[in-house]
């Protein structure tokens, strides 16, 4: 690239648009700021696709001068060089003079697309709908046909398959994938009883063995077993379901998990990544039933130290299946089933999550809600999910599990480097020092120090144990919430990788996900490359480019899986709130911004935005370097994490938006 000084920048730039809802383009261009592309530039492009951009806007400068602050870069989408995809969830709408438009759900979306050829006979205005976009018009405009008629818009269940269809996942599965699952299904029993297969697995069934999941749950993937041995130490199994023998390489099923990678989570469902008769019944380790599970065996003394390690396939039959408020009562009780047990395994957890901590493990807890939904699925109450010892305790021996194995394979690729053995790794980067430095002043501004950093000073220096002492200095502070998810969005954010840099997050130097292979399909990858290792012909390098493309595909799954599951809660919260308009709550100001604040009420996380023009006792001004918007008269002040009382007087389901008002 060459230009004159005092000209405008010529240049070409392709990449991945990401748009705003408003419709604004950015494009990442290497070595500058993003590149702003305003909505009539973007030429037919959309969210997601891959274009060409041209440069314009950037003035270098001429000779003897300087801008100090350069403009943002611009540019125009010359080409679209591939299409994110071609089908979207919308509304059916009418438009005057009779035609027909789809009203897309992804608002990034900037305009309707005309629907050409007949309607579907069940398509009426209203309805919600899948379209496939054909082309865009020589005016620009998107014109598409309907695929699919979903259901009434506003019914529960058409939502939330809204939701799940517009982050890319089916709810349905392909039909050679249905019946591999079904015959697989049909002949489990006579498998289960193979001494063939069950004669080749270390047989766990007369060790006491059990499994700890929410009440809801459905697919157990993981059980644990305990037994103390004479020396006084413990042998502690962690049995995963095999979901690997059943999900073998080359079938419909394979391509099929791979293609989901996760399973998704909604408000009162689940879309899973395996059919039915794998996820709830073939692969989870049901009570009283006889499973194949790959297992980790560890001989643990009473500090908790690992003295050996095992690893491999096996058949174990549960005791019980305990939910997690069952096993706490029988800890807090003392006396109950497998009370010896629980009581081992409690205290080994406690020691090694000690440790983890003191080595600098970051726990974010969690910000999970439950809601309780009428024969109609409206939500009639929602609250805060508990997090009790015994999620601690099933949570210390699943990380303990995967740690152990991706230690195990890195310390086998360290014998033969010759080989240049791959595996797949959970990392998680060192956040990088901008969000770091933005994190710091937000804390100062809240009234914390963070690590090195002093108020006045300038931030150099971190470590995770400085971000777990702020989590620490916040815990049952009114505005814990919001550093908590501040520090979280500041974080890197955790990916599946061939290249292992350890995990910061939990202070890991090896990690990896090898617990939960009904959901998470590098799980079964993790299973293939250890049951490898085990029988002595490990996958090599020749399999890097392969695992490294299922690895980038989990890693943006997982991230649109997160996406679906969120707009299902906040599509929960928005319903739950247009029920009670008027009513009042107490709540915290969650975010600040110059057209108003972000009330979130305590109970259910609902967030509702009170505009300032709404707030008549004074003229609030927005001071964004204090995170506070101050009346001019009576120089109230509000300020992140403050405590007030607000009403509600407005939801929109459809914008999943709510309206409030501050009334102390």
């Amino acid at each position: 690239m060459s230009a004159k000084k005092g000209s405008v920048i010529s240049k070409k730039v392709s990449g991945i648009l990401q748009l705003t809802r408003k419709a604004k383009g950015f494009l990442a261009w290497e070595g500058h700021d993003d590149i702003e592309i305003a909505t009539g530039d973007l030429h037919s492009a959309l969210h997601g696709d891959e274009v060409e951009v041209e440069v314009t806007g950037i003035m270098l400068p001429s000779k003897g001068r300087a801008i100090s602050q350069p403009p943002h870069p611009r540019g125009v989408v010359v080409r679209v060089i591939s299409r994110a995809r071609t089908e979207f969830v919308a509304k059916l709408a009418q438009q005057e003079g009779g035609a027909h438009v789809a009203i897309l759900d992804d608002a990034r979306f900037y305009m309707p697309m005309i629907l050409t050829g007949n309607l579907l006979e069940e398509a009426v205005v209203g309805v919600k709908i899948i379209v496939h976009l054909d082309s865009f018009d020589e005016t620009g405009k998107p014109q598409g046909h309907i695929v699919k008629v979903l259901g009434s818009a506003g019914e529960h269940r058409v939502e939330m398959n809204s939701i799940v269809l517009e982050h890319g996942f089916s709810t349905e599965f392909p039909e050679d994938v249905a019946k591999e699952a079904k015959k697989i299904a049909a002949r489990h029993a006579e498998v289960i009883a193979n001494e063939a297969e069950s004669g080749k697995r270390e047989d766990f069934r007369e060790v006491t063995t059990f499994t700890i999941d929410p009440a809801d749950a459905k697919d157990f993937d993981d059980a644990l077993s305990v037994r103390t041995m004479p020396d006084g130490t413990f042998e502690i199994g962690i049995h995963i379901a095999d979901a690997s023998f059943f999900v073998t390489e080359g079938t419909a099923l394979d391509g099929e998990a791979a293609k989901r990678a996760t399973s998704v989570y909604l408000v009162d469902a689940t879309i899973p990544m395996l059919p039915h008769e794998l996820s709830n019944d073939v692969c989870s380790l049901v009570e009283g039933h006889d499973r194949l599970t790959f297992s980790s065996v560890f001989r643990l003394n009473t500090k908790a130290e690992i003295l050996e390690r095992r690893f491999m396939r096996s058949i174990i039959c549960s005791d019980k299946r305990f939910t997690y408020e069952q096993a706490q009562k029988t800890l807090d009780d003392g006396v109950g089933l497998h009370i010896k047990e629980l009581q081992i395994l409690q205290t080994l957890s406690r020691i090694m999550r000690t440790k983890r901590e003191h080595e600098g493990a970051i726990d974010f807890g969690d910000n999970e809600f439950r809601f309780t939904l009428d024969e109609n699925g409206v939500p009639v109450s929602v609250v805060r999910k508990a997090r009790i010892e015994t999620n601690l305790l099933i949570e210390e021996f699943m990380l303990l599990a995967n740690r152990e194995v991706a230690k195990f394979v890195a310390d086998r690729a360290a014998k033969v480097p010759e080989e240049k053995l791959v595996f797949l790794y959970r990392i998680h980067d060192e956040p990088k020092p901008d969000r770091i430095e933005d994190l710091s002043v937000f804390v100062r501004a809240m009234g914390y120090e963070f690590g090195h950093m002093k108020k006045g000073a300038v931030a150099q220096k971190y470590h995770a144990r400085d971000i777990r002492k702020l989590l620490a200095d916040i815990a049952g502070k009114p505005e814990e919430k919001l550093i908590r998810l501040a520090t979280l969005r500041s974080m890197s954010k955790a990916i599946y990788s061939t290249k292992n840099i350890g995990h910061f997050g939990l202070a890991f130097e090896y990690y990896t996900h090898f617990t939960s292979p009904i959901r998470r399909y590098p799980d079964i990858l993790v299973h293939r490359i250890l049951a490898s290792h085990i029988d002595e012909h490990p996958i090599s390098q020749r399999e890097y480019i392969h695992l490294e493309k299922l690895c980038l595909n989990a890693s943006e799954q997982e991230a649109k899986a997160a996406g679906a599951e969120r707009e299902s809660v906040r599509y929960k919260q928005v319903e739950y709130m247009s029920a009670r308009i008027g009513t009042e709550y107490s709540g915290t100001i969650s975010g600040v911004t110059d057209w108003g604040v972000y009330v979130e009420d305590e109970t259910s996380g609902a967030e509702g935005l009170a505009r300032l023009s709404s707030i008549k006792s004074d003229y609030f001004e927005h001071r964004p370097k204090e995170y506070a918007i101050v009346g001019q008269r009576t120089k109230r002040k509000l300020t992140l994490g403050d405590r007030v009382r607000a009403k509600v007087t407005g939801a929109d389901i459809v914008a999943r938006t709510i309206d409030v008002e501050i009334i102390g």
